[in-house]
């Protein structure tokens, strides 16, 4: 593990939220654990151990009925973690894989019988090598048979450049983190505005309305983040998803208590129709149809 690292919290509240029947946690990660799942020889960071046991158990305490785990870029392409998990939870967890070109359709066909929906690519340079657009469009045609989706991380700077290559992709696709906006600039600065403009225009475009808690320059109960998600969704109530990000992969000022993060999920869905959209009937639409 990393001499910096922070590990997750390890007693979170129980939240004073009551989340609805069959709430999806629908971003979450997976750390090995090793040395039976090792982490990728070309990882740009070592996290702390955070198996599919604890996961579960953080699924159970806060009151989600089921999760979706996203391949965290410290196991590059080796699925193997999150694959386990997938099968271990009995249908209750769904998975999202970081691939090459060179997977085969064997492959895709046993991470689909797990429990797979989704790949993701990522465009943020600190996290991930350059990967050429071409090849992330011949993934993107492979998987439209299994009626996969793409998950894309990208940082607000980059949105502009990326736009003309996300309207090429033929796939649904979800944004983390709502393209990681600067929240010191408000919701009305053109950077956040070109995002919602998006969404407007290509309705395939949906968002995870996650990760107040790395977005925040202010900290908990990041009262300068919460109107992005706020307007996300109020803009988008059916293409809008949350999750807890467990277990906060590179935070660096704070960690987060998970259960303080569910309590703040009713400043940004603020109905009951609202909270059910976001965390019931959307995943489910999206990881469970």
């Amino acid at each position: 593990m990393d001499a910096d690292w922070l590990e997750f919290h390890p007693n979170p509240k129980t939240p004073d939220f009551p989340l609805p029947e069959g709430a999806v946690d629908a971003h979450c990660h997976i750390f090995g654990p090793s040395p039976e799942f090792p982490f990728a020889p070309e990882r740009k960071y070592t996290p702390c151990n955070a198996g599919k046991e604890q996961l579960f158990a953080l699924r159970d305490h806060l009151g989600f009925t089921r999760n979706v785990i996203v391949q965290a870029t410290c196991h590059g392409r080796d699925n193997r973690a999150l694959v386990d998990a997938c099968l271990a939870s009995e249908g209750r967890a769904r998975g999202i894989v970081s691939i090459g070109a060179d997977v085969s359709g064997r492959e895709l066909e046993e991470m689909h019988a797990a429990g797979v929906r989704g790949v993701r690519f990522n465009f943020v340079k600190r996290l991930a090598d350059a990967t050429p657009r071409e090849v992330f469009l011949e993934i993107a045609d492979r998987i439209r048979k299994f009626g996969w989706h793409i998950v894309v991380y990208f940082e607000a700077a980059d949105l502009e450049e990326l736009i003309p290559f996300l309207r090429r992709l033929p796939n649904i696709i979800v944004v983390d983190h709502m393209g990681r906006p600067d929240v010191s600039k408000g919701v009305d600065h053109p950077d956040f505005q070109r995002f919602l403009e998006l969404m407007a225009e290509e309705s395939r475009i949906w968002s995870k309305v996650t990760c107040l808690e790395r977005l925040t320059n202010t900290g908990p109960p990041y009262d300068d983040a919460v109107p992005f998600a706020k307007a996300v969704t109020d803009a988008f109530p059916d293409r809008v998803l949350w999750g807890t990000d467990w277990p906060h992969p590179n935070m660096k000022s704070h960690m987060p208590d998970d259960g303080a993060l569910v309590d703040i999920i009713p400043r940004i869905a603020v109905t009951e129709t609202l909270q059910h959209r976001l965390l019931v009937r959307n995943p489910a639409e999206l990881y469970w149809h």
